[in-house]
């Protein structure tokens, strides 16, 4: 027994060793990215227009390297365990080389929740270690 917990102990500290950091050929850097899924829940109707004045207000002062934003969708279990597709956008933000971010992108996400009325904006960070 304690040799299974020894083991599931270090498969669990090998998944959050820092990987050694890649060798970017001359004129390149490592990129890192933070990607934001923009849903418009009923009621709220979301134009591209409305969307590219939220982006050049909210987004792009905060990280002017780069945002790319794509067309997605989402889908999950509501009530009544029926299924719930809704249209999304996806903001792809390059995250500056050095740094801590995250202040900057909770920021856009809270925009983003306080100006279309949305309950929720899902992140997905650049890769972390969490605890299980």
């Amino acid at each position: 027994m304690r040799l299974a917990g020894a083991a599931i102990l270090m498969l669990g500290l090998a998944g959050c060793m820092t990987a050694p950091k890649p060798v970017c050929p001359a004129g390149q850097a490592q990129l890192r990215t933070a990607q934001l899924f923009l849903s418009a829940r009923p009621p709220a109707k979301i134009s591209d227009s409305d969307l590219r004045k939220f982006v050049d207000a909210e987004v792009t002062p905060r990280f002017p390297d780069g945002v790319t934003v794509v067309d997605g969708g989402g889908q999950w279990r509501g009530d009544e365990n029926r299924l719930i597709r809704e249209a999304a956008k996806v903001v792809l933000i390059v995250l500056p080389e050095k740094g801590d971010p995250a202040g900057k992108v909770d920021a856009v996400r809270a925009a983003y929740k306080s100006r279309f009325k949305q309950d929720s904006v899902v992140v997905l960070p650049p890769p972390a270690c969490v605890v299980l």
